[in-house]
């Protein structure tokens, strides 16, 4: 058999782990020859890739992003009668012309919308789950976002003790798109005072009266973890829009901290290790 594999979408820790994991399973125990794509689907629209041997896959076990390479490409481009557009076509001429028997698609939501709508016209797919924003519908835990998770209460805990020295409000920001789950679960593990996630609309002043509160009985410092995707001005970080507005309603001293690429870079956690891997 032949199979492709190829990683798309945003980056994340975990993903050489997995196509580790693809590659030296079809390549040991099933004798299967393994091809990978650069650059996600831009590598099978322009039939670049390298045939993998498993020398190649040793050593990628706890190294970040994706040997690979990635990028956004979409290749399906929506039309009023639903015709797939030139590089879908692309992409299942390469497939044929290479003997493919499957293509590993390594992705996130929009990555594995493109695999179905692949699947859809006859391909045999493999979608493999990845984010470390958790938000792949149909999958209860991805790989990347317990990485990104220690990343993000590593930089809550240490926001606490500056916060407390100069007897500040701290607002962190961290990435999840339009999900709250990295924001509601590093603001729980680091014990963030409060946590603003898209999912549950919040109040201005309930927040500002709580951090008032919080001074009046001498806590001299709160640690405010916010979600990229909460609600927000379209010219403004969440993380600017509510450290100006706590400064403004309550005129405490309030700083903003983006963690930004940071959550998406270095080795995977073990548990993404093991996660990646089983796949």
């Amino acid at each position: 058999m032949r199979i492709g594999i190829l990683t798309a979408g945003g980056d994340c820790p975990g993903l050489n782990a997995a196509i580790r994991g693809v590659g030296k399973t079809a390549i040991a125990e099933y004798g299967m020859k393994v091809f990978g794509f650069s650059s996600g689907f831009t590598g099978i629209i322009k039939n670049e890739y390298i045939e993998l041997f498993e020398p190649d896959l040793s050593g990628i076990l706890t190294v970040g992003g994706t040997i690979l390479g990635t990028s956004r490409e979409k290749p399906f481009k929506k039309t009023s009668n639903g015709i797939k557009g030139e590089k879908a076509e692309q992409i299942i001429k390469n497939y044929k012309d290479l003997k493919l028997d499957a293509l590993v698609c390594i992705g996130g939501n929009g990555s594995q919308r493109t695999a179905s709508q692949l699947a859809e016209t006859g391909l045999n797919i493999v979608g493999i789950p990845k984010t470390i924003d958790n938000d792949v519908w149909g999958t209860d835990y991805s790989f990347g976002f317990d990485s990104a998770l220690w990343i993000d209460t590593e930089a809550i805990d240490r926001l606490h003790t500056t916060a407390n020295s100069h007897k500040r409000i701290m607002v962190i920001e961290v990435m999840g798109h339009h999900a709250g789950w990295l924001a509601l679960y590093s603001g729980i593990a680091g014990g963030g005072d409060v946590v603003l996630i898209p999912e549950i609309e919040y109040d201005e002043k309930i927040i500002c009266d709580y951090l008032h509160k919080r001074f009046r009985q001498k806590k001299p410092y709160s640690i405010v973890v916010v979600a990229e995707g909460i609600s927000k001005p379209k010219n403004s970080t969440a993380a600017h829009y509510i450290a100006g507005m706590i400064k403004t309603r309550t005129g405490l001293e309030t700083r903003e901290t983006i963690l930004g690429y940071i959550q998406r870079g270095g080795s995977p956690s073990p548990v993404d290790r093991l996660l990646a891997t089983q796949y």
